[in-house]
């Protein structure tokens, strides 16, 4: 079952650099990151609740072509362009929503056993099926293996209640991202991961989260992450440019 949003995936040139834009100007932190050394990329992680902002960018472009996630980011890189090329969706059984989804006609590819390797040595392993990934299209769905220093019950907790700089703990409550034909993204969404886009607001749900799909230009428009801040006295409420990404924050 798809239960929420579970990373925004943003190509930048230096994830460093980005993650010190992210908290000035925005006020949120990064506290993870890593390498995955068979694609040539590495990132830094912010971690709001379950979903986190992945700044990725690559150390050995030679190896990006070989990688889902990698490849959209290798093209985003080399056309100049910073900000969201795809996202994820958290789902609590992949190859169980994969054979559903592609007994009604998704594209999507066989799940696949990917890791990471942290700062500290510890390898984070996931599953994840891919379509064709772009700022455009829909996103892919992801399994991660609920233990260790980032999916363990006290990793969690943790990260549930971080306070970012920006005044407390945040959560990401919604996502607008463009596209050049709303009506053709809202059908590409159905036929790949399930989602159903309501044909009046442009908007889908995944669990608490919402996705609109808004007209624009890809990357030339930036998304749209809407972040709340939980517990806030409604004094940050404002839109701010930072990693090719629009923030919205509320609280």
């Amino acid at each position: 079952m798809l239960l929420r949003l579970d990373h925004l995936v943003i190509a930048v040139p230096d994830p460093d650099a980005a993650a010190a834009e992210l908290e000035r100007v925005v006020g949120l932190a990064c506290t993870g990151g890593g390498r995955h050394p068979t694609w040539g990329t590495h990132n830094r992680l912010a971690w709001l609740g379950d979903t986190y902002v992945e700044l990725i960018g690559l150390f050995d472009p030679s190896l990006a072509p070989g990688g889902a996630v990698s490849g959209v980011v290798l093209r985003a890189l080399e056309a100049g362009r910073v900000g969201l090329v795809s996202y994820a969706l958290a789902t609590d059984d992949v190859d169980g929503d994969h054979a559903r989804l592609v007994a009604g006609g998704s594209p999507l590819a066989e799940p696949e056993t990917r890791s990471r390797t942290r700062p500290d040595g510890e390898v984070v392993s996931w599953r994840a099926a891919y379509a064709e990934l772009g700022p455009a299209e829909p996103p892919f769905i992801v399994q991660h293996e609920p233990v260790g220093a980032e999916w363990g019950d006290a990793a969690r907790a943790a990260r549930e209640a971080f306070v970012h700089p920006l005044g407390g703990p945040a959560r990401v409550v919604g996502l607008e991202i463009p596209v050049p034909d709303v009506a053709a993204a809202s059908a590409a969404y159905a036929r790949t991961v399930g989602l159903q886009v309501d044909s009046e607001s442009a908007t889908a749900h995944v669990g608490e989260q919402s996705v609109r799909l808004i007209p624009g230009r890809p990357l030339d428009d930036p998304a749209v992450v809407v972040v709340e801040i939980v517990g806030g006295d409604g004094t940050h409420r404002r839109d701010v440019d930072a990693v090719g990404v629009r923030w919205r924050l509320e609280g």
